[in-house]
């Protein structure tokens, strides 16, 4: 489970299932006050709402590219803003479903937009902390009669207030299987989506072909999820520039062979099997540095902040990726 950092509090009652206002546990009752229909609201005023624009921002220094997400995590944000300026006014809705459904490859960003999006509901009154609890199918089904039920209510339970994750979801659904306890799972979510959307937020997340086909097999399921987030694969320039962030942000750099030599090293890892993006470029680097400090140590020489900071076309050249193309290890 995943907790972030964010103030407690801002001084407006928070939204609940029927779209009435009730404190959350962590902050006084606040009087709430009708505004007249000729007044005037300042949106940026707000500061939950410096508080959102603040975390998108960080959304966008931390990810590459994903600009239809980053629209799209706006527009959610967008919603929600003018759903409280409503209330103000003393202009009544049910509350915005806001359960979604992340679609995408290995690595291109799903967990961190996950974490972001708690932040900013988080902020906005819909969900009581920015938590989320991350789970995939072995978190929920159980392997006997008996044992499902208490699973997931106990991962829902450790959600609650927050936001449910399940990463790769389809897992979930075995029709070939027919004593398969997944779909025990499926109808507790449904109930529990629904009964509880005033204190829960789930996000299913997984491959998109699989995810049509999960979401087609569940309709019901399918229809209390009216978010859905496409992540597409990150092109070549953006992984390029995914590594130079990574690298600076560990304080390494590479030297100018080195960056020739990494440009080669992804250009053949993204033809092979099992390339996962940001994710693989992050291990690639890992592995780049290991062979660094082997390199390092066998030097036998006192070493500069210079050597230790930088990253040789040796360090890259080291792969398994150049050795054998049939290799995905490298």
């Amino acid at each position: 489970m995943t907790v972030m950092d964010t103030p407690n509090g801002f001084g407006y009652p928070r939204p609940s299932a029927t779209g009435a206002a009730g404190p959350g546990p962590e902050e006084q009752p606040a009087e709430s006050v009708t505004l007249a229909d000729d007044a005037e609201l300042d949106l940026s005023a707000d500061e939950a709402a410096a508080r959102v624009e603040q975390t998108l921002a960080s959304l966008d220094a931390e990810l590459v590219g994903l600009a239809p997400v980053k629209r799209r995590v706006r527009e959610i944000a967008s919603l929600l803003q003018v759903d409280r300026a409503r209330r103000q006014f003393g202009l009544t809705s049910s509350r915005p479903t806001l359960h979604m459904s992340f679609t995408g490859g290995p690595g291109t960003g799903k967990t961190t937009v996950a974490l972001r999006m708690a932040a900013i509901l988080h902020a906005l009154g819909y969900i009581r902390a920015p938590r989320v609890h991350t789970v995939t199918r072995d978190d929920l089904v159980g392997q006997f009669i008996g044992h499902t039920a208490p699973k997931t209510k106990e991962a829902i339970a450790r959600a609650a207030g927050g936001v449910l994750f399940i990463d790769e979801a389809y897992y979930l659904f075995r029709p070939e299987n027919e004593r398969d306890y997944g779909q025990e799972v499926i109808e507790i979510l449904l109930t529990e989506m629904e009964n509880e959307r005033g204190d829960l937020v789930v996000i299913f997340a997984g491959y998109p072909d699989r995810m049509t086909t999960f979401f087609s097999a569940n309709p019901g399921l399918s229809s209390r999820v009216p978010h859905h987030i496409a992540f597409d694969d990150y092109s070549y320039p953006e992984l390029l520039q995914i590594a130079g962030l990574m690298v600076a942000s560990e304080n390494f750099r590479f030297d100018e062979a080195a960056h020739q030599a990494f440009s080669e090293y992804l250009s053949r890892r993204m033809e092979q099997p099992r390339f996962s993006n940001a994710r693989s470029v992050r291990n690639a680097i890992e592995r780049s540095r290991l062979r660094q400090a082997r390199r390092l140590v066998e030097l036998r020489r006192p070493l500069r902040k210079e050597d230790l900071v930088t990253l040789t076309a040796d360090d890259i050249y080291g792969s398994s990726v150049f050795l054998d193309s049939t290799d995905q290890s490298g």
